[in-house]
């Protein structure tokens, strides 16, 4: 009768200390660090997408300014070339090559953006304004979804080190840390424009 006793106790604590190990919740927060990854590369994906009409919205304006054009068309084709599997967030070199094509994407664009203010007409043009907007709004939805991808992967790589997920995670995932999506290196420098002559 003891004997059953100390089973029935010790099947209950083992039930009890498998509900609060982790074992599912780690596995959930590493969906939702791939699911605000997927997030994340859709809206990189629409800038992308919006910067060939931009490109060619401005060529028929400013069809002189093809230093600046080149340069936003390399970067973006550099950008989209540059892509990470969810199974490489753990992979910091990889996350900031990625991130560094972005940053020069960026950098590229806030170029383009200077050399439109020289052009009045291009200004007023309805096509370029409309496209304008749009990247404006596809900026803004990068970095909400930066955020939340970064929120998401702090939280998942503090479960994964808080105890006893911890011990779970040793003994049974082997869940690895992921990376978080910084700003590149000269994210925080304003871009050189040069309003001299361009070739």
């Amino acid at each position: 009768m003891i004997k059953r006793l100390f089973s029935v106790i010790a099947l209950a604590l083992l039930t009890l200390s498998l509900t609060g190990c982790g074992y599912n919740s780690m596995q959930q927060q590493e969906e939702e660090v791939f699911a605000a990854w997927g997030n994340l590369e859709a809206a990189l994906q629409r800038r992308a997408d919006l910067i060939p009409n931009l490109v060619a919205t401005v060529k028929a304006a400013a069809a002189h300014e093809k230093n600046t054009l080149q340069a936003v068309v390399e970067a973006r084709a550099k950008a989209t070339q540059t892509t990470i599997t969810p199974q490489q967030l753990g992979d910091k070199a990889a996350l900031q090559k990625m991130a560094d094509a972005q940053g020069a994407l960026s950098s590229a664009l806030s170029r383009l953006m200077v050399v439109v203010e020289r052009y009045p007409q291009l200004q007023a043009n309805q096509n370029f304004l409309g496209l304008q907007h749009q990247l404006e709004g596809t900026e803004n939805r990068i970095t909400v979804a930066r955020k939340r991808y970064n929120d998401t992967v702090k939280a998942f790589n503090y479960s994964i080190r808080k105890f006893p997920n911890s011990l779970t995670n040793s003994m049974l995932l082997n869940l690895e840390r992921k990376e978080f999506f910084a700003a590149d290196a000269g994210a925080k420098n304003a871009p050189k424009v040069d309003f001299g002559s361009e070739g």
